[in-house]
Order: C-alpha cells, then structure tokens, then sequence
C-alpha cells in the first residue's frame, strides 16, 4: 500500500519530467529556426556583399567568400528566352557565349536554366507576358538604356559582356572608319540578327548585306562580293588566336567598334528572389572572371578586367605561369564604362590570388613559361569553322 506522501512525490517527480522533455523539445525548434534565419539572412547579404568591394591583393579571399553556397536558391530552374545573336545567342552546338557564361554562373549558384531561342517579334509578349523568367542576353543600346517595354518589368544584372563590333577588310585596305557614315558608299557583310536591324535602316552609312554567319562574312569579303565585314571582336580575337598567319596576311582589322553593347542576365521583377538571383549572379561573374572560367568560355589567353572592384582594371592570363614578357594582346571585357586605362598609368596584374601593380612586381616564378593555351569548355570546341 502506497501511503499518500509518496504518491505526491511520484506524481512531483513524474510532472517534473514531462515539463523537462517538453522544454527541451521547444528549446530545439526555437534553435533550429535561428539557425534557419541565419542561413537565410547570411543568403542575402553577408560575404556576398562585401564580395565585390575587396581590397588589393587580398580580393581573391573575399572572391572565393562570395561564391559560397546559396540554400535559398538550390535547385531553382529558370526558363529563359533569347532571340539568335551569333556569336552570343544561339541553338547549342553553335557560338553562344552569353548563354554559356550565364547557365554556368548559375550552375554554380545551384540554379539550373534552359534557354529558348525565339524570333524578336515573339521575345518582348513572351517576357511581359510571364511565360519566362528572363533573358540570359538582355542587351543595352549604346547609352546603356535597356529596351522601354522591358525595363519596368524585368530586372537587369551588371554588365558580364560587351557586343563591339569592329570593321574587317581585306589586307590593304582602309579600316580607319570610326563610324557607320564613313563607310558610305561601300558594302559590309553582317550576320543576319534583329540586334542589329536599325543599322540597316540607316540611310547615310553602307549597303549591308546579310550573311549566314561569322564564316560566311570572312568568305564574303575575300571573294569580293563585299568591301567589308562588320565581327564582334570576340571573334577577331578568335580569329587572331586561332588562324593567325592567314587572318594577318588576308586581312585587317580595324581598332575603334563602331556599335557596343553591354550584356545582362535579366529576369522578371514578379519572380520569387529575383533580387537575390541578380546580386549573386554579379557577385558569381567577378569570380569566374578572376578563375579563368572566362578565359576557357571565350577561348582568351588574357583578359582585361576589373577583379577587385576598385575601379582600375587588372590583367588576368589563363594561367599563372606566363612567359618573361608582359602580354602584347588581350582583350578587354568592357571598353565602355569599364576599369580606366589612361596613357601612362601602370599595367596591374593579376596572378595566383594576388595583384602586382607592375610587371617588374611579378615574382620571377610566373614569369616562366607555359607553352599551352587555356584549356577548351566542352561548350566551346568547334565553335567556328573558318575556311581560308
């Protein structure tokens, strides 16, 4: 027989015991959900925000900080749109370096994209009407004005690429024209594309004459039935790069693009984190830009950019061992508004997480040399079949 003193300590002891389990079961929610919180937050600001503000020689650090992981956005898919805009738009298996840039960046955001290549009259109902969530290759005119019905509705990315065209002829020929009407009178092959359908209503420049593609300008030009091409400089640096005795010998390059346009990843103001998508994408282009993914996507020994966002722009070779002497080419991401080069300023180079504000600053060990080029993407081999 239990005497009732003791029942009440069971009973003491046994309600003491339910209250404990039930505090340290609330206890765990409220820990996970900060937690939770805190990822949350951390995904939206944080090492990311910072990232694109670093200071000298330790940017490479905070670029690495500012890719990290993006919990909010994993396994996301974009439905983006684009119309053809060799060599920056296209089907695969054809030229379309901003696409490849931009499903790689958010490839590497945990974001996974698809792009559907349409005609222009189609691109504009298909953004505003919903049935995308943007554009991989949203361009802007030469003032940097984005297109009117669009740029309400969607927002746009920094810049990760420049459309310059630049004016090719035959060798010996004149290519000093600094713009469309010192080039009346003549006749100038371009690649078929809505982007550039209001050059060809121009009245006080050339007679353009549409051809299939990049390969076809080049053999346009040589056989005479045009005086000159109009190549974005991508694929003058290709060419150079690539069949550099025959593009020195038959032909010449003009220096001065007669039509720039910066790039941009836009996507609808109405999709859910699309702030948060844009930010990262920017933040995840300056790191790709100092490891070289640039280099492979583009097929470029050395690049000219801005890694640490101070406003001056660095040298970045594909591979930190880059011979004795300082590069005599490279191309320079943005000419337009980008990282000022002035007469007389030092070269700055970036190598192996580090910044050099001279050449005579480069440690002796990256000055030997590496024979090889940067490494092909899968999504670049074959890009182009010149014929000569």
């Amino acid at each position: 027989m239990v005497r009732a003193g003791n029942r009440l300590l069971v009973w003491f002891l046994v309600c003491s015991f339910v209250f404990f389990v039930v505090a340290v079961i609330v206890e765990e929610f409220a820990l996970f959900d900060s937690k939770e919180e805190a990822q949350l937050d951390g995904a939206s600001g944080g090492a990311f925000e910072q990232g694109g503000a670093a200071d000298g020689p330790a940017s490479a650090t905070a670029l690495r900080m500012a890719r990290g992981d993006h919990p909010a956005l994993t396994s996301r898919q974009l439905r983006l749109v684009s119309t053809t805009w060799p060599p920056f738009a296209d089907a695969p298996g054809k030229p379309r370096f901003a696409v490849d840039l931009v499903d790689l960046a958010l490839e590497r955001m945990g974001i996974g994209a698809q792009t559907v290549v349409m005609d222009e009259g189609e691109l504009s109902s298909a953004l505003l009407s919903g049935g995308f969530d943007g554009s991989a290759a949203a361009w802007t005119d030469q003032e940097g004005r984005p297109d009117q019905a669009r740029e309400g509705a969607m927002v746009y990315s920094l810049p990760y690429l420049e459309n310059r065209l630049i004016l090719v002829g035959r060798r010996g020929g004149d290519v000093s024209a600094t713009s469309l009407a010192g080039l009346a009178g003549t006749r100038v092959a371009l690649v078929s594309g809505h982007a550039y359908a209001e050059m060809a209503e121009r009245t006080d420049g050339p007679v353009f004459v549409r051809s299939d593609s990049d390969e076809d300008s080049v053999a346009r030009l040589l056989d005479g039935e045009v005086d000159y091409a109009l190549m974005d400089e991508l694929v003058v640096q290709y060419l150079l790069g690539n069949h550099g005795i025959e593009a020195r010998t038959r032909l010449v390059f003009g220096t001065a693009p007669l039509l720039t346009r910066s790039l941009h990843l836009a996507v609808r103001r109405s999709l859910p984190d699309a702030d948060a998508i844009i930010s990262r994408f920017n933040a995840e282009v300056r790191a790709m830009m100092a490891d070289r993914t640039y280099h492979r996507l583009l097929m470029l020994d050395w690049i000219r950019t801005d890694v640490d966002g101070d406003g001056l722009g660095e040298y970045v070779p594909h591979v930190d061992r880059t011979g004795p002497s300082r590069p005599e080419h490279y191309y320079e991401l943005f000419a337009s508004g980008g990282a000022s080069m002035e007469p007389g300023m030092a070269q700055r180079f970036y190598l192996d997480g580090n910044i050099y504000e001279d050449w005579s600053a480069v440690p002796v060990q990256y000055k030997a040399l590496d024979s090889g080029g940067p490494d092909p993407d899968p999504r670049t081999v074959n890009t182009f079949s010149f014929v000569w």
